[in-house]
């Protein structure tokens, strides 16, 4: 067992200690009382959250808690009274009563169905089948598989989980040195890919969810998957091709071409055997479940959540599914959906406190955004989200606590034309950028436990990537994304 670092081992207290230091300050002016509380509650949250110091599903259980507790006795500025406990722990639990928690817990279910029935790997598997033996067009074929899966496993801990394995058998069977720089260029690719496709489609990452959700709830504003797909694709596109090329150049393999490669994956695609028919029903709601998803808001008004609830009811149906509860919710990270669900409830307390305004205001007055054009506020927001982001093992985590505070700050700037909506949805693709360190993300932790390649190698790899990331959202955001009126 790996030995805890000093800030897994004294986070928890670090976090009490800010939190009661926080508390004991006298409240600011323009500030609630609730908000007050929310505001320590965030860096309370964000402490235990980038140390790492408790569980996921522990940290829900506590900032709910705290939650009831704190703002249930604060002031209520509508009535002069206290909240109550009662009042407050709805508010600490409204995030599991949403349309975008339910799409996430579904989402879980759906990815549980391809690990049964091995749709998710006969895909990977027919992809890597078609491109031939060279190191290159492996790799090639590494990103296309990320990208396909990405339409059908909106998990990105389950696509990567999906293809971990795939990998290592290959690896094995083509008698390639695990330590090689084949063998972690394809595992740093498998986890890089992901990473850029939680841009690319909006049911692809739960992170993305809890932007909609805010966004709709706070801005009157529904963003439809075609939507999302339509001005994140070009860049995760074009990224996904960046990130090929500086893998390549940084870690370049140490064969040109694996002996027998060809051979080998089509020997694993024949050990699946025949599709099954629970692969092919599966493969049949797959398809429709995305055509609904593709043309929401154009031929018909059936939301994503709701869409997505019946693919999984009936993937769940006696006869007609794929699999029973008992299945599923055995495989199911129950901690993943508890902390969407209180990350949800973070954000919009945020919001209704009005704390998220104060900060915001605090924010735009020290970095000087009132008046700032859009590309300014643009970059700022940005850069600020991509070093923040490098404490954050999660960006769920990320999203909840940032979001919230990014719409209220473009909402405070000035400068006429700014599209609210717009700038939130770039700046969530920000909020997916973990390409640097391996605990930037949990797909990353998937790929770097299968000791393929270092710390040192993500690192060198992963600079230059979000590097030439940002500068891709600049210029987007100067040209394409200005021409359909984000920007």
């Amino acid at each position: 067992m790996q030995e805890k670092t000093f800030f897994q081992r004294y986070g928890l207290i670090l976090g009490f200690v800010i939190l009661a230091i926080v508390m004991m300050l006298p409240n600011p002016a323009g500030l609630t009382p609730a908000g007050h509380v929310m505001i320590a509650m965030l860096l309370f949250s964000v402490t235990i959250w980038m140390t790492d110091s408790v569980s996921y599903p522990v940290s829900a259980g506590l900032i709910i808690s705290l939650m009831a507790m704190l703002i249930g006795f604060s002031q209520n500025p509508a009535n002069g009274k206290l909240y109550g406990t009662s009042a407050a722990l709805g508010i600490a639990l409204g995030g599991f009563a949403n349309t975008a928690f339910c799409l996430v817990a579904a989402a879980l279910f759906l990815a549980a169905a391809m690990t049964k029935t091995g749709l998710d790997k006969r895909i990977a598997l027919v992809v890597l089948s078609k491109i031939g033996a060279k190191t290159s067009n492996v790799l090639a074929g590494v990103f296309f598989v990320g990208f396909i899966l990405s339409f059908f496993v909106p998990s990105t801990t389950a696509r990567v989980s999906c293809m971990v394995p795939i990998i290592m058998g290959i690896i094995n069977a083509f008698g390639v040195n695990k330590k090689g720089a084949f063998a972690g260029v394809m595992m740093i690719a498998a986890a890089q890919a992901d990473s850029i496709w939680n841009v690319g489609i909006k049911t692809a990452a739960a992170q993305n969810m809890i932007a909609v959700n805010f966004i709709k709830t706070q801005l009157g504003v529904d963003i439809s998957w075609m939507d999302w797909f339509i001005a994140a694709a070009p860049f995760a596109v074009i990224m996904s091709v960046v990130a090929y090329y500086v893998l390549l150049k940084m870690m370049p393999p140490e064969i040109s071409e694996i002996k027998g490669g060809e051979d080998t994956v089509k020997k694993l695609l024949a050990e699946l055997g025949p599709m099954s028919f629970d692969e092919k029903k599966l493969m049949l709601i797959s398809v429709i479940l995305l055509a609904f998803w593709s043309t929401e808001q154009k031929l018909h008004d059936i939301d994503t959540s709701t869409s997505t609830m019946i693919a999984i009811t009936i993937m769940m149906l006696p006869k007609i599914g794929v699999m029973n509860w008992e299945y599923a919710q055995s495989k199911i990270n129950w901690g993943t959906a508890i902390l969407f669900g209180v990350g949800i409830s973070l954000g919009s307390a945020l919001l209704s406190t009005k704390a998220a305004d104060w900060l915001a205001k605090a924010i735009i007055v020290t970095f000087g955004l009132e008046t700032a054009s859009a590309l300014s506020v643009l970059a700022i927001l940005s850069v600020f989200l991509i070093i923040i982001h490098l404490g954050f093992a999660s960006a769920s985590g990320l999203a909840a606590a940032m979001i919230p505070i990014i719409i209220s700050i473009l909402k405070t700037v000035k400068t006429p034309g700014i599209n609210v909506v717009g700038m939130t949805m770039i700046l969530q693709y920000v909020v997916s950028f973990g390409f640097i360190l391996p605990v930037n993300a949990p797909q990353n932790m998937i790929a770097y436990g299968t000791d393929t390649f270092e710390v040192r190698d993500f690192i060198r790899i992963g600079i230059p990537m979000t590097i030439i990331a940002f500068a891709l959202i600049m210029a987007l955001a100067a040209t394409y994304w200005k021409w359909m009126g984000y920007v």
